[in-house]
């Protein structure tokens, strides 16, 4: 008896809004306690009326709080005997909740609902369907507020049948009634077909979630490496131009340093001639001196006897008068300097204008589809010129877009220069999206893309036998791919244009046969890893090819 009765202290004395034991008790007008804080929030929220929680009892105006000393002494000894909060099953429902139908009073929340019984159960209430036999095949689900949905609103009845050809739930004296003739099935056979189709559209979305975060992760790589490119090549310019202000710097050292260097030889110089001028002058002054003390004898016997001693004045080794030049010493430096400065000026804003492109140009990884026609390829088309450092000493390059194998070496070996295989390359790095069309004439012509660094000498250097490169043969007769020695035959009608269709992020490359239309020979899906070029290699005298300028 005595736990009975902590039982009922347990829910007497919990306040009704936080359903935890009494804090800093109040009693309101009505007789329903309450903690002070939970009435004072709820009352807070009522703008006007104030009303009890639990009876709904308004009040007029809003009542002064007093704590109950009473209950806070009770309260104290209740929790000092170890009485704690209600129940975790004494869970009541709020107005969100499912609400149990079968308590009276205050409801508490409902864990269940039966389909069959069409009502909502709580933890105890529930317990007859768990052990009684005769509730053993009624169907259980999570609490719905829904469950009138499920009656007939002609019948009473509860719909277990699904009309196809109205596509909506009916009941069993629906399907013999209204819709007579029509498509029925039973609502279990139609919820399996449709959770078939509904677990491929949850496989379908589940594999594009997946996707679309492959892609959103692969943009976040896009984003730090570009970051990270933006960072180092910030670091890299500042590097250089601070190279090239020291090298400014060092070339207005040295010619600083040559114009006093000459300004000491010249004022050197200059002080030389003045030293030698003054001496000359003083000179000049002492025989002056003489001279007038001769013409002031007055005994003329005298003055014949002195004057022969005189000696005769001597040529002067100066012109008897200097030329001095206009104040333009160094002018001639200025105006070097100035030109220089020009030049330089020049150079910069020409670069700057080759350095813009480059930087706007940033080709960010977003999914795009490949081109389909002609005209969307040409959205990439890219202008390609051939690199005459590249070329085998037997082709002749004109106009650095086409390109003939001769039968005579038509110039001098170089360091980036093919030596065995009559190959070049092109002066333009790939990068992005590019497109390009080459012309070819011969017997056999390698159309291909690959790494700058491929070598230049060997049967390695040749398009198509190594890992470096990718190359498209064409003959007359035929089409074929060669990658890494791999030959791979291609079936195709032939044509003597070849497009090349390069996306080196997504890393697709791509050849095609233009004509009237335009034919897929060969795609490539690989991860490209170092800088890309166009190139072409010949096999026979006579063989050539053109980079189409399709401007």
């Amino acid at each position: 008896m005595a736990q009975k009765g902590v039982n009922l202290d347990q829910e007497t004395f919990s306040c009704s809004i936080c359903l935890d034991l009494l804090k800093d008790p109040v009693t309101i007008p009505c007789g329903h306690s309450y903690c002070m804080k939970c009435i004072q929030g709820f009352w807070d929220e009522e703008e006007k009326i104030h009303s009890c929680f639990q009876c709904r009892k308004t009040f007029t105006p809003r009542p002064v709080l007093v704590k109950n000393n009473t209950l806070a002494n009770i309260m104290e000894q209740l929790k000092k005997t170890g009485l704690q909060a209600a129940p975790a099953d004494h869970c009541y429902a709020g107005p969100e909740d499912v609400s149990c139908d079968f308590c009276s009073g205050r409801k508490l929340k409902a864990i269940k609902s039966c389909l069959i019984c069409l009502a909502s159960y709580c933890k105890k209430h529930l317990q007859p369907h768990l052990n009684e036999a005769a509730f053993k095949k009624h169907k259980l689900v999570e609490p719905s507020k829904n469950l009138q949905e499920n009656i007939c609103s002609i019948h009473d009845a509860v719909m277990k049948m699904f009309c196809r050809t109205d596509q909506k739930c009916i009941c069993y004296l629906c399907s013999v009634d209204e819709h007579r003739g029509h498509d029925t099935v039973s609502a279990a056979a139609e919820r399996t077909e449709r959770q078939r189709d509904l677990e491929e559209s949850q496989q379908q979305i589940q594999q594009r979630i997946q996707d679309r975060e492959k892609e959103v992760k692969l943009l976040q790589q896009e984003v730090e490496a570009i970051n990270h490119s933006a960072d180092q090549t910030v670091k890299d310019s500042e590097k250089i131009f601070t190279q090239m202000i020291h090298l400014i710097q060092k070339t207005s050292c040295d010619v600083k340093q040559q114009i006093r260097s000459q300004q000491q030889t010249e004022v050197s110089g200059v002080k030389d001639l003045q030293e030698e001028l003054e001496q000359e002058i003083t000179e000049l002054k002492r025989r002056d001196a003489e001279l007038k003390q001769l013409s002031l004898t007055e005994d003329h016997s005298q003055f014949l006897l002195n004057y022969p001693s005189l000696p005769p004045l001597s040529e002067s080794t100066h012109s008897s008068s200097i030329n001095v030049r206009p104040l333009r010493y160094f002018e001639d430096v200025t105006a070097a300097v100035s030109e220089l400065r020009d030049k330089l000026q020049d150079i910069l804003r020409e670069e700057r204008t080759n350095i813009s492109p480059t930087v706007t140009h940033v080709d960010v990884l977003l999914p795009e589809p490949e081109p389909k026609s002609r005209a969307d390829f040409l959205r990439y088309l890219c202008q390609i010129t051939l690199d005459p450092n590249t070329a085998h000493r037997r082709l002749l390059l004109s106009e650095n877009r086409k390109v003939m194998f001769m039968e005579k070496a038509q110039s001098d070996s170089g360091p980036d220069r093919f030596i065995d295989s009559i190959q070049v390359l092109s002066r333009e790095s790939l990068t992005g999206r590019c497109y390009w069309e080459v012309e070819w004439r011969g017997k056999y012509v390698n159309v291909a893309v690959t790494y700058k660094n491929i070598s230049r000498t060997g049967d390695k250097s040749r398009f198509g036998f190594n890992d470096k490169s990718w190359a498209l043969i064409c003959s007359p007769d035929s089409f074929s791919y060669l990658h890494n020695s791999i030959k791979t035959s291609v079936s195709a009608p032939v044509s003597s244009r070849v497009g090349v269709y390069l996306d080196r992020r997504a890393g697709v490359l791509s050849f095609y046969s233009v004509s009237k239309i335009m034919t897929l020979l060969h795609r490539v899906q690989t991860t490209f890893t170092q800088p890309l070029h166009a190139g072409v290699r010949f096999y026979s005298v006579g063989d050539s090819a053109e980079f189409c300028n399709l401007r």
